[in-house]
């Protein structure tokens, strides 16, 4: 264990593990659910949970527990990587369709994090074993640029980014049809399916998470449209969803009605920005258009 931790709260706050995180940012997220799942912290003298509020004058007491060490299933692997962008806190990654991103049930092997741990050696477990580097995910048949963390360091740094949404994403999507207007924005909560647990869908119901996406076209061929997206949130499936919602599913993907006449959904994490985790520096990052696209921007002033 590390040395306990000790702080009296000055303000209210909605949840204890949300708290935590903004007295202690250098520590990740999932280390501190595991503290908490483990009873390791406490306010007032009692063993808290998670969701339990905390109130100006609480006094809160944590052990952190160490990052988890890998477990001996996660092997490295020789599998090529497309690298974008490295340095020795960082990677930027193109991720090809098909490829899953961290071992779990039925993929225990052949995931980038495999790669990963072959490329680079050791890297940062960030509080979950099988998910070592992993800042953020994509589906296993959308490509394009992902970001995995080298240190913890980088790691909190750059998942702060996302929580607090100061991380830009742009994504290429294929769809079916063409939308009645050029460009606009999509408002709708999601939760996952109460019947299809695999998927998930819009929902007003109170356990929905919010999430936005803007959206414009980028060139159509009047039975596919070439839709630039981005996210202002990061739900699960959040633009396969949204876009179904729209009208005009995402080519390619059978789960929520594109279609099985491509070999894959036609979603490609185009763009990715980031403020560096230990310079501040400005990070911008671009992944070529892949070849199965069967459209492309139009050109400028067509």
């Amino acid at each position: 264990m590390d040395d306990t931790l000790y702080r009296t709260a000055e303000q209210r706050a909605e949840r204890l593990d949300r708290w935590l995180a903004v007295q202690w940012p250098d520590f990740s997220r999932a280390r501190w659910q595991k503290a908490l799942t483990s009873g390791l912290v406490q306010v007032n003298g009692t063993v808290a949970r998670a969701s339990d509020p905390v109130r100006a004058g609480d006094k809160i007491e944590a052990h952190l527990p160490p990052p988890a060490p890998l477990p001996a299933s996660v092997t490295p692997e020789n599998i090529p990587l497309d690298i974008l962008y490295e340095d020795e806190h960082l990677l930027c990654l193109n991720k090809p369709p098909g490829l899953v991103v961290h071992p779990a049930v039925g993929h225990w092997q052949g995931t980038l994090v495999n790669a990963v741990l072959h490329h680079c050696g050791p890297v940062t477990a960030g509080g979950h074993p099988l998910r070592p580097g992993i800042i953020h995910r994509l589906d296993k048949d959308t490509s394009g640029c992902i970001l995995v963390a080298k240190t913890d360091q980088a790691l909190t740094a750059l998942a702060r980014q996302f929580a607090e949404r100061s991380a830009e994403k742009t994504y290429l999507a294929v769809v079916r049809g063409v939308p009645r207007t050029s460009a606009g924005s999509i408002n709708g909560a999601i939760e996952r399916h109460p019947v299809h647990r695999q998927r998930m869908t819009i929902s007003r119901r109170p356990g929905a998470r919010a999430a936005e996406t803007a959206w414009r076209v980028l060139h159509s061929d009047g039975k596919l449209s070439l839709l630039e997206c981005r996210p202002k949130t990061g739900r699960t499936h959040q633009i396969r969803v949204h876009l179904k919602h729209l009208g005009h599913p995402v080519a390619g993907d059978r789960t929520y009605g594109g279609g099985a006449d491509y070999p894959r959904q036609l979603l490609h994490a185009w763009k990715i920005a980031v403020t560096h985790p230990a310079t501040g520096e400005l990070l911008e990052f671009a992944a070529p258009l892949p070849a199965d696209f069967p459209l492309r921007p139009a050109p400028a002033g067509s």
